[in-house]
């Protein structure tokens, strides 16, 4: 993909963060969307953002954790704009919880967010998108699809996750020389609001934590703003990047983790001991 004029994506979370900031981004170089959320008042800022580009834009509220109503949001997607070349997994949740601490209805809840999500957005659109010959899927991991930490075992199992499947997607497309392809994005701290939307529970008090601190801690590091993010991502499409990681800190973990792959983690638990 050279550029994206007159293309056509979709995009999950674009209510606010990272997806709102590719929706804006993306409109500005002429390129139609689909864009999904489920919440329906960040949906709307995002469209009313949007009304002074000459694109098409169509919305969805969206649970990504449905696969049925993914798979008619896709089909809409089509009939609404003829094609699909891009479909952007961003949606996400997070969970701060020991292991033992967590409960089975909360790891499902991320899980289906996390990793269904974007399991379904790939499926249901792929088929779509190699008909344009031209396209590209975009799943978002994270620092913690690099790296685990404590009390992030769930979020961190469902970003291996994505990086897992979205690594061996890549090479299955190589493959098949379809004219599609695929990249695994890998942010540090963003700024945008996963920190105060994430559920936090009273067994990180077992590690001497106070979850409303944890909190407040985890967003000191949300750094990058999402428009920087989305900037990079954009790139990273355009130069048909496999894996791409946002900010200093992503990639001060990534070589943490090269240089010390089992080491890094009494680091990262001394970390938490201090927090």
């Amino acid at each position: 993909m050279k550029n994206f004029k007159n293309k056509v994506a979709a995009i999950t979370g674009a209510g606010s963060g990272i997806g709102q900031q590719l929706a804006i981004l993306l409109a500005k170089q002429g390129c139609h969307l689909s864009i999904s959320d489920i919440n329906e008042k960040g949906l709307a800022q995002t469209v009313e953002i949007l009304k002074e580009y000459p694109v098409t834009v169509t919305t969805k509220v969206l649970d990504v954790s449905n696969c049925d109503a993914v798979k008619q949001w896709a089909q809409e997607t089509v009939q609404d704009h003829g094609c699909v070349n891009m479909i952007f997994n961003n949606a996400g949740v997070a969970l701060g919880s020991t292991v033992e601490g967590a409960s089975y209805q909360d790891l499902e809840w991320i899980v289906g967010i996390n990793f269904w999500g974007v399991v379904y957005g790939t499926k249901e659109f792929l088929p779509f998108i190699k008909q344009t010959k031209d396209g590209h899927i975009i799943n978002i991991s994270s620092i913690f699809g690099l790296t685990s930490q404590p009390t992030q075992s769930a979020y961190n199992a469902t970003k291996f996750a994505v990086r897992g499947f979205t690594e061996s997607l890549r090479q299955e497309l190589d493959i098949e020389k379809s004219g599609v392809s695929s990249l695994c994005v890998h942010p540090g701290g963003i700024r945008t609001n996963i920190a105060k939307a994430a559920k936090m529970n009273d067994s990180l008090k077992s590690l001497g934590m106070d979850p409303n601190k944890s909190i407040k801690q985890f967003d000191k590091f949300l750094r990058t703003p999402p428009e920087e993010a989305a900037r990079q991502i954009l790139n990273a499409v355009l130069k048909n990047k496999r894996r791409l990681l946002i900010g200093t800190d992503a990639r001060i973990v990534d070589t943490c983790q090269r240089l010390f792959p089992t080491g890094y983690q009494r680091i990262a638990a001394l970390a938490t001991k201090m927090m």
